[in-house]
């Protein structure tokens, strides 16, 4: 079992190495694609590092902007371009850490070979309030001055939109493991989907969608476990998980999943050291 970890990073590098140095494991690899905003020499000490790999195609990422898929996909096609025979890919950012040792997280894999794990939900009957996402234009990917006095006037005259090809809309959480023929796919389908790329250009918040929808109408869709292992918690009617406390350490622990999300460890110091401590010890269980 060989797994490619990808990190999308933007801040905080202390916060980074910790998380890289507790996903380094045997054969796998952690690419991390670093917001091209930031300065990258904050972080280079972390290419020293063994089976570290930066990803070379950077991309400005805005939140909510086509430019995270953009960001997502050139690390997709960085890791297939490796040559490297991974099994997983496991989509991670910055603000993520594991809750239970790489040994434990390869095994439930193995256990479960082939099967892909990411929260998906149907957007017509499920997820209802993220249709506005596809039938309405976003105008984030563009900037000049007035863009959404422009948006409300487009979206005024303009019938509702369709996504192409007659794909059923599906996504929730973009982070998600899943294995690299499932990766293969997805670039593929991008690559050849110039309508499907256009479309998300005028989407808003597509990395929560894009790569569920691509999945969910393939052939793939008999691997799809919808579970993306992952703890958050999600307040009502928020467009973000919260950003989790030493008040939820109890909740995170008790779990079961193998990573959660989202952490600012400079705020909450005492969680990462909480959550160290149990890493050490689940690993010298094992």
């Amino acid at each position: 079992m060989k797994i490619a970890h990808l990190i999308l990073a933007h801040n905080n590098p202390s916060q980074l190495e910790s998380l890289v140095k507790r996903l380094i494991y045997k054969d796998d690899a952690v690419y991390i694609h670093l917001d091209k905003k930031t300065d990258f020499s904050q972080f280079a000490r972390l290419a020293s590092l063994p089976n570290v790999i930066f990803v070379k195609k950077r991309v400005k990422v805005t939140w909510g902007a086509c430019n995270i898929v953009t960001a997502t996909i050139n690390g997709f096609k960085e890791i297939i371009a490796s040559g490297v025979a991974y099994d997983y890919l496991n989509l991670l950012s910055g603000a993520d850490y594991p809750l239970q040792p790489p040994a434990a997280f390869h095994q439930y894999l193995s256990a479960h070979q082939g099967k892909a794990f990411m929260s998906y939900a149907k957007m017509h009957s499920e997820w209802q309030e993220a249709l506005p996402r596809v039938e309405q234009y976003h105008l984030n990917n563009f900037k000049f001055p007035g863009r959404y006095v422009a948006q409300k006037l487009v979206n005024r005259v303009m019938p509702k939109r369709n996504v192409p090809s007659g794909l059923v809309p599906v996504g929730r959480s973009q982070w998600f493991t899943i294995p690299v023929a499932c990766v293969r796919h997805i670039v593929s389908y991008w690559q050849k989907n110039n309508r499907l790329r256009r479309f998300t250009t005028f989407t808003w918040a597509p990395d929560e969608f894009i790569f569920q929808t691509i999945l969910y109408n393939s052939t793939h869709c008999k691997i799809l476990v919808n579970n993306n292992l992952r703890y958050m918690d999600w307040p009502a009617g928020a467009a973000s998980p919260k950003m989790l406390s030493m008040a939820d350490h109890e909740h995170i622990i008790n779990s079961e999943h193998f990573f959660a999300r989202k952490f600012d460890f400079e705020k909450s110091p005492d969680l990462l050291n909480l959550l160290n401590q149990r890493l050490e010890q689940s690993a010298n269980l094992n």
